[in-house]
């Protein structure tokens, strides 16, 4: 049976959808984008500033379901601009390393809010 989740200290979603949905041992991450959950707009400066709000988010949805990043099993990177890709990862492999889940990294036309970053998962529960 499907138990959906939303957050009460992380970002609010900005549409009709659950922050996360779990179902057994796995939980399902909505993509999470670079929104200052106090302002509820989004982390000012680049690509960098903004991947490293995605992932301070992300850690705060995990503590509120009693998990941390090394709980994650795959993620896809959605960029607005493929360019980014190596700024975008040294931020990453402070949140994720050494022992990193499967990744995705997909260049989109837009995101959200008009977010340059945005960061979906699949984690153990």
């Amino acid at each position: 049976m499907k138990k959906c989740f939303l957050t009460q200290n992380g970002p609010k979603a900005i549409g009709p959808y659950s922050t996360a949905a779990i179902h057994g041992d796995t939980c399902y991450l909505s993509g999470v984008i670079p929104v200052v959950p106090a302002t509820g707009k989004l982390a000012e400066g680049g690509a960098a500033e903004q991947a490293r709000q995605v992932f301070e988010n992300m850690k705060t949805i995990l503590a509120e379901l009693n998990l941390t990043m090394d709980n994650v099993l795959k993620t896809t990177v959605f960029l607005q601009d493929l360019g980014a890709f190596g700024a975008v990862n040294e931020i990453y492999a402070e949140y994720f390393g050494p022992n990193y889940p499967a990744r995705s990294c997909v260049e989109v036309a837009k995101l959200p809010m008009g977010a340059q970053v945005e960061v979906e998962a699949i984690v153990a529960i």
